[in-house]
């Protein structure tokens, strides 16, 4: 298996890796070479072949420079540039598709993952588990907002899905290779990957740890990537929304029928009831809520539809840094393959005249 490049050359990997650390990276130049030292302190400690697969998602930094030079000088750190920026949980993706370990250890790059944790998870997947979640004791470093909010977003998901989700656990876990398979494996555009492990099932462990606040820059996961996050999640692993579309429909519909009760009553019990009125309430409230009604039931296969039709790639990958691309100088045929020497050529020409004489005669 050809690694990274170093000074023109390329290096030969002895063992394929045991341990996969996938990290998707998008402008974090700051905190890069401290991730590198702790990474290389927690790799030695394994006492197993590992890798880092770094995920440049698009940064506008140094950041793909700085993750080049960690590969150029060391055989373990493997680089995929994606071609522009698609987001987290793309990134992740990309990097486990990349990741050849049996087991997979996805991080955020801002440390506040510690890397050493991966060493408990490590100890749990030797133990027979094939999912080691890292579970969140506190979140230092974040405001009342975010920590509010999300607490809030994960245990309304965990009410509204209708697979179990654990709470406090984000994407620093310990994947084993037959759940990376399994996740290979589901092609969906919207992706939500704590939901998507939390679908395939599988024997899972937990370790805690207090999540440390950034070792440098600035958070990249503003509101607008929380919430659509929080969409995936929500509408990737629940059909309440659409539910209560069918559900609005259905009380419309009750109460269209006893208002229009009411107006048939009241006009019988007064005449002086607006002529024309009455009949105008009852069709206009009736089939609005019929409609609804039908929007919700049809909503229900087209959401499912519109997750399926859609068969674009995740991701494409601009220059995968971990693999040398050979290239092949291309080489004139001699003059004897091309016909032009005396004994090809000739010999050629000769046995052309030979056969052209044999059909005359």
């Amino acid at each position: 298996m050809l690694c990274a490049a170093s000074n023109g050359g390329t290096r030969v990997s002895q063992q394929a890796p045991e341990i996969s650390f996938v990290i998707p990276v998008y402008c974090e130049e700051a905190v890069l070479p401290a991730l590198h030292k702790r990474l290389n302190t927690v790799m030695d400690q394994v006492g197993a072949p590992c890798e880092v697969v770094f995920v440049n998602d698009g940064s506008s930094d140094s950041s793909l420079t700085v993750m080049d030079s960690f590969a150029a000088a060391d055989a373990r750190y493997v680089i995929v540039n994606l071609s522009r920026n698609y987001g987290h949980q793309v990134a992740i993706t990309a990097g486990i598709d990349h990741a050849r370990g049996n087991a997979v250890i996805t991080l955020d790059a801002d440390l506040q993952d510690p890397p050493e944790v991966a060493l408990q998870m490590i100890e749990r997947w030797q133990e027979g588990y094939h999912i080691v979640l890292a579970r969140r004791l506190a979140r230092d470093g974040e405001t009342a907002f975010k920590r509010a909010s999300a607490n809030l977003f994960y245990r309304a998901l965990r009410r509204l899905s209708s697979v179990d989700q654990p709470l406090d656990v984000g994407d620093f876990r310990l994947l084993d290779r037959s759940v990376v398979d399994s996740l290979r494996a589901m092609p969906e555009q919207d992706r939500y990957i704590r939901g998507m492990i939390s679908w395939v099932g599988f024997r899972t462990a937990e370790v805690t740890f207090r999540r440390d606040e950034r070792a440098g820059g600035e958070s990249k996961y503003g509101l607008r990537a929380m919430t659509r996050l929080a969409t995936n999640g929500l509408l990737g692993f629940s059909d309440i929304p659409l539910r209560l579309a069918l559900w609005f429909g259905m009380i419309v519909s009750v109460v269209a029928l006893a208002f229009g009760a009411y107006i048939v009553l009241n006009w019988l019990l007064n005449s002086e009831l607006v002529e024309g009125w009455a009949s105008t309430v009852v069709i206009l409230t009736t089939l609005g809520g019929i409609q609804l009604l039908m929007l919700g039931i049809v909503g229900l296969y087209i959401g499912r539809i519109h997750n399926e039709v859609k068969r674009r790639p995740l991701y494409f990958v601009n220059a995968q840094h971990s693999l040398t691309r050979r290239r092949f100088k291309f080489q004139k045929p001699s003059k004897s393959l091309a016909g032009g020497g005396e004994e090809g050529g000739g010999g050629a020409a000769q046995r052309r005249r030979a056969s052209s004489s044999a059909r005359k005669g």
